[in-house]
Formats: C-alpha cells, sequence, structure tokens
C-alpha cells in the first residue's frame, strides 16, 4: 500500500484520529537534522498506546514500514522513513508521574527532556542526561539514540538512566522490558527465549566485542544482556533506534541536581593537545569536560558580536570543565584545584551568566558548525565518532590529517571526557552530483576509529549515515548476531528498516544533491550563501531550536509554533517545504498551495536570523517566496491595504481628522476592514493631527548657535555638506550642541502615527549635544513592501532612501532610526536588495539606533531613572538585527530597573492585522508578553520601541508603551512613575 491517500483511509479505518499525508505534511517530515531525505507516506500523532498499536497493524498488514519520531534532531537519519512516520511529540509528551523518594519518572516517550528534569525539579532532582538538544529532544528519541550529553561522566547515558520500558513489538504485543536477573531473558516471552538463545550461543563474541568502553553505542548493545550484567533487556533496547519496538512509556532514574557548579576554561596550544590532558583531569571526577576549538568561538564571535563570548584563557583549543560543589565556594575550589593540574597554557574559573554563555556555545556547536572559517557549508554524517579517552589525542591529530587529505575542513567540539568528538565538516555535496567523496571519507574515518579501538556513534545512534559502516569496527559473526536479533523482534522488517540491519547504503537518499540550484530571477542577493536561495534553505539541517521555548532566555524563535506546536509552524517545517521547492518533484514551485499554507503564519519576526544557530532568515525567504508567487499578478487585498501603507497614510496627512472621523463610523471601518483583508477584530490605528514633519518645522529653532539655511530648516541637502559639515568623514564637524550634527530618519509609523516618539528624541539628542536633521524628501525604507513580497517596489523605494541620506552619507553622519523594523532594513535589507549599489553599504555601516548612539557619545550620561521599574518588550527585528544590548546597558546606567521579555509581540507588522491570523496573534502576546505585563507592579513603565508592539499592548492589555526616547524625555515622579507631558 504505498499511495498515501490509500493508507490514510486505513489508518482512519483503524481508529487513528490524526493522520496527514498531505504533500506540505510529508515534506516537513522527510527529514530530521541529518543530511537525508526519505518521504513518508503518512505521518501520524498518536494520542495513546492503543493508537499506536493500531498504527503498527495497519503497517504490519500493509508491508509499509513505520519509524519512531520524537522532536527530529535524530542527526544520523534514524528519525525518517518511507511509510508511517509517527510523531509522539504532539500528544504523548506527559510527565505521568514523579516519584522523589524512588528517585523515577514515569514518563511517555514525547515528553521533552527539559520538561521531565522541569517536574522533577522541585524535588532537587533533574534527568541526568543533556544532549544539547535537551530544550527540544524527547524521552523517546534519547531512548532511540542512546543520548548522552555534557554531562554523562557524572550521569551517564540514557541506557544508565531505564529502569523499566512499556514498548509495542512489531507482532502487535505489549512488552515490559526491564533487568530480568536470574529469571533470565526466557521471562520476557517468546521473544525473550529467541533472545537468549542469541546470547547464550555468542557470550564470548559479546564479552570481547561489545561494553569496551563507555561510549561505544554503535550497532546493539548486546553486552546488557548479559547474565553478569543482570540480563537487563531496558537497557539493551536503549540505542536500538526504533528498529526493534515502539516504546509508549518509560520509568527513568533522576539524579540529584548540584547545589552549585562552577566552569573551569583550560587553554591549550590545539584541539589534540587538549584532548592530551583530559587524562590529568579526569581523576578528578568533573560532572563535565568538554572540548571546544577555539575556530567555532570566532564564528560566534563573527556572527552574534564580541560580547557573545566572555573573555577566555589564550589558546586555540579548550577545555570546559564543569565541578559540583555544596556550596558556590566549594566549587570553584574544586575548578581552581583541577586547573592546578591540567598543564594548560592558562585558565579561568567561571560561574554565573559567563559560564552560561559559554555553555551556550558549546551546545549551539552542532548549528554554529554549519559553516567553515572559510564559509562554506558544513554537514553531519561523521558527527560523533568516539574513542576510549586514552586515545583521544592521537585520533584527533591523525583525523586532522585525514581531513587534509580529503581536502575537507571542520569544526570540532565534542564530549573529551568520554572520547566523544563532533564534527561538522564541508562535505562537496553538489545539486545532481555523485557523493563519491563524502562516501571515502566516511569508509576511511570509519576505519580509523576502528584502529583506535572506538565507535562510528559516541551518541547520536548509526542510523542512515553509519549503520553500512558497522563492519569495519565488528566481525562478521558480530554483524551477523545484529540479524539475528533483529529477526527475533521484528521478522517482517517493519520497524524502521534500512538503520542498523541490512542498512541503506549511506550515500544513498541525501537531501542537497537532489535540490537543484535558485538562482535567476532573484530579488534578495543571499550574499552569504553565494547568490543561491537553495543554499540559503539549505541552512536548516534540522536541528530544530525553533520547536523550543527560548523566550525565558530573551529569545524570539519561533513565535507561531509556540501557538500551535505544530511542525507546520516552525522555522524548520517552513525550511523543509521550500526545500522541497528547490527539490522540485513534490511542490511545483513557489505558486503551491503547500507553500502558502507552510508560509501563512510565519510572522516575519526575523527572530531566527539570530536565535537559530545556522543563521536561517525566514523572512528573508518568506519575502522572496512571495515575491516569486505574485510578481506582475494580482495580489491578496492585505497588500495592498497594509503593504501600500506608507502611500496612504501620506494621502490622509492632508486632512487626517477627515480620514479618523470617516474610518470611526463602524460601518465604513467594517467596509475597509473587509476590502483591505484586515481581521474586522483589529481597531485601526488613528492618524496623527500632526505629522513629526510638520512639527519639526514649525518648532522654533534650538538655539542661538544654529546658523542659517540648512541648520536652521534641519534639511540634510547636498549644497549644505561642505559649509554644515566641514571637510572628513568622521561625523561631521561640530553642530549647535557641540556633537555635530545627526540624521534622523523619520519612518512612516512616527511619522504619521506617532509623532511624539520622534518630539522626544529631538529632544533627547538635542540635550545631549547633537543638532538633529532630517533627510530631504518623504523618503522611506520599503517596509511594508519588503514584508509582503513587493521587492521592485521596496527596491525603488531604498534608492529613494539613497538619494535623500548621499548628503549625510558623503559628509560621514550618522543615521538614527527610531522604529526597529525600519532601522533594521537600512542595516540589513537595504545591501541583500541594492548589493550593486555602494551607497546600500554605506548606509548600512552609518545607521544606529537611539541607544547605540548615546551609548558611544563620550561624555554624556543619561537623565537617572532611579526608581523606574519597568517591563521592555524588544522588538523582534531589534533583537535579530541591531542588538538590544546598548539599550540595556543604557537603562541599567540610568538605574532603571529592567525586566526585557523574550518572544514576539504577536503583532509584527501586517501579520496580526491580516485576516486569519487573530487568533495566532493573540497566542503569541500570550506566550510572554501579555503575562509579564500583568505580572508588572503597579505604577511600572511598559517599554516598546516598536509601533506594532505599542498597539498589540493598547488592543489586548490596555497598555500605553513607551519608547525609550520617551522614557528618557520624562522625568520620573516621586513614585517612580513616568510623568506624562
Amino acid at each position: 500500500m504505498s499511495d498515501p491517500r490509500e493508507l490514510t483511509g486505513a489508518l482512519a479505518r483503524a481508529g487513528l484520529r490524526e493522520v496527514d499525508a498531505s504533500a506540505r505534511r510529508r515534506a516537513e517530515y522527510s527529514s530530521d537534522a541529518s543530511n537525508y531525505r526519505v518521504m513518508p507516506a503518512a505521518v501520524v500523532f498518536p494520542r495513546d498506546g492503543d493508537e499506536v498499536a493500531a498504527a503498527l497493524a495497519v503497517a504490519r498488514e500493509a508491508g509499509v514500514p513505520l519509524t519512531a519520531r520524537g522532536g527530529g534532531t535524530s542527526i544520523a537519519g534514524n528519525a525518517i522513513g518511507s511509510g508511517i512516520v509517527l510523531d509522539f511529540s504532539r500528544h504523548m509528551n506527559q510527565v505521568l508521574a514523579v516519584d522523589p523518594e524512588g528517585g523515577t519518572a514515569r514518563v511517555q516517550p514525547g515528553a521533552i527532556l527539559d520538561d521531565v528534569t522541569a517536574a522533577a525539579a522541585a524535588h532537587g532532582l533533574r534527568f541526568g542526561p543533556d544532549p544539547s538538544t535537551h530544550s527540544r529532544a524527547t524521552i523517546g528519541g534519547a531512548i532511540g539514540n542512546n543520548a548522552c550529553g555534557s554531562r554523562a561522566m557524572r550521569y551517564g547515558r540514557t541506557a544508565d538512566n531505564v529502569v523499566t520500558l512499556d514498548l509495542l513489538t512489531a507482532d502487535g504485543d505489549r512488552l515490559t522490558a526491564r533487568a530480568f536477573g536470574r529469571e533470565g531473558l526466557s521471562a520476557a516471552g517468546a521473544i525473550g527465549k529467541n533472545l537468549e538463545q542469541v546470547v547464550s550461543a555468542n557470550l564470548g563474541l559479546i564479552r570481547t566485542e561489545f561494553g569496551r568502553f563507555t561510549r561505544q553505542v554503535s550497532g546493539y548493545s548486546l553486552e546488557h544482556l548479559l547474565p553478569e550484567n543482570g540480563a537487563d533487556l531496558a537497557r539493551f533496547l536503549v540505542g536500538t533506534e526504533g528498529t526493534l519496538g515502539v516504546v509508549v512509556e518509560a520509568t527513568v532514574r533522576l539524579v540529584e541536581t548540584p547545589a552549585a557548579v562552577a566552569l573551569a576554561v583550560l587553554g591549550y596550544e590545539d584541539m589534540p593537545t587538549a584532548a592530551e590532558a583530559v587524562g590529568a583531569v579526569r581523576p578528578h571526577a568533573p560532572v563535565a569536560l568538554e572540548g571546544m576549538d577555539a575556530r567555532l568561538v570566532e564564528v560566534v564571535r563573527s556572527r552574534r558580536g564580541p560580547a557573545a563570548v566572555p573573555d577566555l584563557p589564550r589558546g586555540g583549543g579548550w577545555l570546559f570543565v564543569e565541578t559540583a560543589g555544596a556550596t558556590q565556594a566549594e566549587a570553584v575550589e574544586a575548578a581552581r584545584r583541577l586547573a592546578a593540574d591540567a598543564g594548560c597554557l592558562e585558565s579561568a574559573v567561571v560561574t554565573g551568566p559567563a559560564a552560561r554563555a559559554l555553555w551556550r556555545i558549546r551546545e549551539d556547536g552542532a548549528g554554529l558548525g554549519g559553516r567553515t572559517p572559510a564559509g562554506a557549508p558544513a554537514w553531519p554524517g561523521w558527527e560523533d565518532a568516539a574513542v576510549p579517552p586514552e586515545r583521544l589525542g592521537a585520533y584527533l591529530r591523525e583525523f586532522a590529517a585525514l581531513l587534509a587529505e580529503h581536502r575537507l575542513d571542520g569544526l570540532m567540539y565534542g564530549h573529551f571526557g568520554d572520547g566523544c568528538v563532533h564534527a561538522r565538516i564541508d562535505f562537496p555535496f553538489a545539486y545532481g552530483q555523485d557523493p563519491k567523496p563524502f562516501r571515502e571519507f566516511m569508509v576511511a574515518g570509519a576505519r580509523l576509529v576502528a584502529r583506535h579501538g572506538g565507535s562510528v556513534s559516541g551518541e547520536h545512534g548509526d542510523g542512515r549515515a553509519r549503520s553500512e559502516l558497522l563492519g569495519h569496527m565488528y566481525s562478521p559473526s558480530a554483524i551477523a548476531t545484529f540479524g539475528a536479533v533483529k529477526h527475533a523482534f521484528d521478522p517482517g522488517n517493519v520497524l524502521n528498516p534500512g538503520v542498523l540491519v541490512d542498512p541503506r547504503p549511506l550515500d544513498a537518499d541525501l537531501r542537497v544533491p537532489l535540490a537543484r540550484p535558485l538562482r535567476r530571477g532573484l530579488a534578495f542577493a543571499y550574499s552569504e550563501d553565494g547568490g543561491d536561495l537553495t543554499t540559503a534553505l539549505h541552512r536548516c539541517v534540522g536541528m530544530g531550536r525553533c520547536r523550543a521555548d527560548n523566550t525565558a532566555a530573551g529569545g524570539v524563535m519561533c513565535p507561531s509554533f509556540l501557538a500551535t506546536r505544530d511542525e507546520k509552524d516552525s522555522t524548520r517545517g517552513r525550511a523543509r517545504v521550500l526545500q522541497e521547492v528547490a527539490n522540485g518533484t513534490l511542490i511545483g514551485g513557489f505558486r503551491a498551495k503547500e507553500v502558502e499554507e507552510s508560509l501563512d503564519l510565519c510572522l516575519s519576526c526575523r527572530g531566527c536570523a539570530t536565535d537559530c544557530p545556522t543563521g536561517v532568515d525566514m523572512a528573508t525567504y518568506k519575502a522572496e517566496a512571495l515575491y516569486q508567487k505574485y510578481r506582475h499578478r494580482p495580489r491578496p487585498a492585505s497588500h495592498y491595504s497594509l503593504g501600500w501603507l506608507p502611500r496612504a497614510a501620506r494621502a490622509a496627512a492632508r486632512a487626517p481628522r477627515l480620514a479618523n472621523a470617516t474610518l470611526r463610523r463602524p460601518a465604513l471601518a467594517r467596509l475597509a476592514k473587509g476590502l483591505g483583508g484586515i481581521d474586522q477584530r483589529r481597531d485601526l490605528p488613528e492618524f496623527a493631527a500632526q505629522t513629526f514633519r510638520q512639527w519639526f518645522a514649525r518648532r522654533p529653532a534650538p538655539g542661538a548657535a544654529v546658523a542659517a539655511g540648512a541648520v536652521a530648516t534641519g534639511v540634510v541637502g547636498a549644497a549644505d555638506v561642505a559649509d554644515a559639515t566641514g571637510a572628513g568623514g568622521d561625523g561631521g564637524a561640530e553642530g549647535a550642541g557641540g556633537r555635530g550634527p545627526v540624521v534622523l530618519w523619520v519612518d512612516t509609523f512616527t511619522e504619521h502615527f506617532s509623532p511624539e516618539v520622534g518630539q522626544a528624541a529631538v529632544r533627547v539628542l538635542e540635550s545631549a549635544g547633537y543638532e538633529v536633521r532630517m533627510p530631504e524628501g518623504p523618503a522611506c525604507c520599503g517596509l511594508t513592501w519588503i514584508s509582503t513580497g513587493q521587492l521592485d517596489t521596496a527596491r525603488r523605494q531604498l534608492r529613494r532612501t539613497l538619494d535623500a541620506l548621499a548628503p549625510a552619507l558623503d559628509a560621514g553622519i550618522p543615521v538614527i532610526g527610531l522604529e526597529p523594523s525600519c532601522t533594521a532594513v537600512l542595516r540589513r535589507d537595504v545591501v541583500e536588495l541594492l548589493p550593486d549599489d555602494p551607497r546600500a553599504a554605506r548606509v548600512a555601516a552609518a545607521t544606529r539606533t537611539l541607544a547605540e548612539l548615546l551609548s558611544a557619545t563620550a561624555g554624556w550620561a543619561p537623565p537617572r531613572l532611579d526608581g523606574v521599574r519597568a517591563v521592555a518588550q524588544p522588538h523582534c527585528h531589534h533583537h535579530a538585527v541591531l542588538g538590544w544590548d546598548p539599550d540595556a546597558a543604557l537603562l541599567a546606567a540610568a538605574g532603571a530597573e529592567v525586566k526585557a521579555v523574550g518572544g514576539c509581540c504577536g503583532l509584527a507588522g501586517n501579520f496580526g492585522v491580516e485576516k486569519g491570523h487573530y487568533e495566532v496573534s493573540v497566542a503569541v502576546a500570550e506566550t510572554a508578553l501579555l503575562p509579564a505585563v500583568r505580572a508588572a507592579e503597579p505604577g511600572g513603565v511598559v517599554l516598546a520601541d516598536g509601533f506594532s508592539c505599542r498597539t498589540q499592548l493598547a488592543q489586548l492589555a490596555g497598555v500605553h508603551g513607551l519608547h525609550l526616547a520617551e522614557l528618557l524625555d520624562r522625568a520620573p515622579d516621586a513614585d517612580g512613575a513616568v510623568a506624562r507631558p
């Protein structure tokens, strides 16, 4: 039964309530975090064990494969299949019970690892294994791959933390796997008896080839079935990658959370030298012992800025060593003792935020390593090989030589204390070409690992990437034993076929070689991706960070997924659909309904551009997709009503009172919303009675020292440059205030809806000693055209913008933006939309936020904001493109107590206004912003620089948000409340 429609019908008749075989859904589940693309026939979201059994029965009767999937973060292609894919993360995701006395938790397979730890935290407990994907990986996935993580040295692998597994066998029987001890495996029924025969016939083989070191997780871990190891069927099934049964419930061990931890950072000449120091560090029994390549840290600095990386000791590679203690002082002292014995060049001991920042680099390694230092795409595959720790230094030296021999490069990091090394390598995957170099390196790597007594997988499982390589590390007899075990559990080969036993070739089903380049007729330059949209789309390797709730840490990505919990609405799900456009076989181009469905709930928040370690920028891809779909064709009504907002606002400015009065009439407002594709539940913002430019032109001169002409009018023109700014490009000569001129970029929202923000900014800038000017003419950044994919118009707008700003750019005058999304266009989009105009790079370099300018102003001190308590909603584009750290530092220097809220406001420009988006817009606001506002102290301030954010706050919470300029412009009263003028 290969037809998805027939299979869907059979699953529905079997009682499955949520089955999807649409092309879009199949595309979303065609890959995990690996290099592979395997199109499923149907995706099932089971709600309980009975539905799992029903799906398994259909698979068995129809003769189609069945693959279990959790968070889809498997790096080796373990969680994809050509038949039925079961996604446990959507419904079967509960922590059913925590037993603090027994130190266990009973969980469903789709429970997120962090959720298990959170449920146990009240008892001072946690789930021990913590792979870098712990914020979105599931218990079922950890069981499938035998996940380990950074702290496996202290807490062990998943296999060491499982008590019982409740699973369904291939024939539909329910089996509780546990340690059978003296009862023997025969107590597990027919399968147990067959398994016991296999073990009895191979005792010598199992005792010599298996369990040689802790990170030997490749193949089936037969050592757990030995009688001296308790005949532990539960431990054995961990790491079998869903090939022997489907787990529907598990009881796992919990460990005590340390009272305090510290991080020793040890610097060495290079990574092999760091690896050779592991032997001196291990006797100190640290919680974690990780290796980190200096080149990976440089990638972080280049992408996130120098502030993202705390100061590190001198070295080309580091060991990150976590110690624990009953107190912080004990943990720090243990770290210092350890560092004294480590033979390093330099060391440092860090705690608190600095330690968390370094651990974040380590956890994001798989994504950050997605580009080599030379900028080439780097891929998983040879991802987590392990050798005995005492062989690690020698292995790394030979591994580096092997890379050079094959003309490859990669960034390395990993669990050095356990001998496990992660590497992303720039395999030359090319469209339509034979991936022979990939195969040659993988085989050579397997032989190298085998020579060192290692394992081709140290924690992520073998999957499609490494199952074919097992013959290099195991004898033919061991491989035959794997086959016998598989036959005992799954004689029909229904469960995840092609993995471990009778494997698919490691170079079959690779995703990138099956794609086509997308280079012609693009609107954006994709300068970091060689001008190829396909390359940009394949930045998404499926790590799934977009499925995690990053808001507590100040992150934004991915607001629509957090609202719906549907893979369709994750950044990864959208990338998979767009990758199918590049593939060209399942989804027929940008006009396909699957593309529209996939991108519909993307808020274009751009959070992924920063929060995704691989640098996916879905807002850009969405704008490109809309451009490709609608270019020279009729568009949705909202693209005209909201995309052309700047023109409508300029028209309304001629008679703003008439425009507002007209739109206040309910019947006319309903008509305008209906014709404009606007949700009827949204209030239309009112136009300002006086635009900012009108105010600016009519206001009194700022001081007697202001000269005539351009300085008095505040308009920058080419004729004024020489006289008003003097020679040179260092920011201009001193103006009336003594610090020289700045150009205030007045966006549409400040101009027509919130002129009070611009007025406050002028007062703040002038009080800081700056002379405020404006660009000549009503230039526009084109934001609303960009977000609706009207990119030809956006380019025309941006060219006019560059014309208007040219005199200021020639004079080296800074350009100050107030609306974060518009400022972000000048900082980033302008370069990608007008790559051949040299002025684009100049305006990007000249553009500053208000906080950036003021923070860099020598001798300037912010007005005191002592007593001000504020909840701040950093605009998504501010977070993703501009960076909010200068704002936070400025507010702290002023004495304000500020709690910054992660996530998106949910309005996101045109998104939350359009028909069909209201419910999701509200749900996004409820993720972080609205709860934070409700929890704020009475009389506090809500700080929101974005017009959309302030509009959402007003409409959903009845709260008046302030721009930073307004807060700085107003003196707090005695109670700490901000006075209104």
